[in-house]
């Protein structure tokens, strides 16, 4: 498929189609641009529109289980090697080397892809969750742990689910405490819960006992910038410390003074520092 010529609004892999967000110069240098939870490819609409400008090209993906036409039922079916595998996909279908950006959930699987295809990804932007290593290092010497009570709070049968379709103002309580702003709260109500995404994203916590796969603590060998924001309620500063640990390449760290969610509310700034890097 020729992609100079054209736009790309979906993709498939197996039996599943996953929706794209593609904007920009057709022939401009693509980004690839993986959102995390519990929000969609509506989170890089802002900072596309700046790339665009600069002259890239930018494909904004909903992942596995929030595409609506890739959700399979089964929690197997969310292993990080197989998420890994649906990005692979589309980098096979844009053909060329991309800039590779992840927030949360995003920035993890990029952090795989980067290990797993490096000759795929030109450089690597991981936003907010550092190298899956350093932040299990991380728990055995800081807060970290503490900070991640959510993923075995998720772990548990029905219990993630009904705090979310059952208890809403619980739920949207805790997302607040984050730093989620009035509009991704009014977002998350909207695309989550009545699109019905809230379910089968759970699912990406509750496959992570399927897949303790020691690969995945692999060094990483391209060019790499992290962006953190020094109030995340998820991510310790610990964990931030040990990321260099694990970069065997050109490695570029910025702390921001923001919270968790830098690509909605520090789009401005995330995307100037992504441009004075690459």
């Amino acid at each position: 498929m020729d992609l100079t010529q054209q736009r790309l609004s979906f993709y498939q892999r197996d039996n599943l189609t996953f929706d794209v967000i593609d904007s920009g110069p057709l022939d401009g240098k693509p980004f690839v641009m993986l959102h995390g939870f519990p929000e969609t490819n509506e989170i890089w609409r802002e900072t596309s529109e700046i790339l665009n400008s600069h002259g890239y090209r930018t494909y904004a993906v909903n992942q596995r289980g929030y595409s609506l036409t890739a959700q399979p039922k089964k929690t197997s079916d969310y292993k990080s090697s197989l998420l890994v595998e649906d990005i692979n996909t589309l980098l096979d279908i844009i053909g060329q080397s991309v800039y590779l950006v992840g927030h949360d959930w995003g920035a993890i699987i990029a952090w795989d892809i980067a290990r797993k295809y490096p000759q795929k990804i030109k450089h690597l932007i991981a936003i907010s969750v550092p190298h899956r290593a350093a932040v299990l290092r991380s728990m055995l010497t800081s807060n970290q742990i503490i900070k991640s009570y959510y993923i075995w709070l998720f772990q548990l049968p029905l219990i993630s689910e009904l705090l979310f379709e059952e208890f809403p103002k619980l739920s949207e309580s805790l997302l607040r405490n984050t730093g989620m702003n009035a509009q991704q709260i009014l977002d998350f109500r909207q695309r989550m819960i009545k699109e019905k995404r809230i379910h089968y994203a759970i699912k990406w916590y509750k496959a992570l006992p399927y897949e303790l796969n020691l690969k995945l603590m692999g060094n990483i060998k391209i060019p790499a910038l992290f962006i953190w924001g020094k109030y995340d309620a998820a991510v310790s500063k610990r964990s931030v410390e040990l990321n260099h640990r694990y970069m065997n390449s050109q490695y570029k760290e910025v702390i921001l003074d923001e919270n968790h969610w830098i690509p909605v509310q520090s789009y401005v700034l995330l995307t100037k520092h992504i441009l004075d890097t690459i």
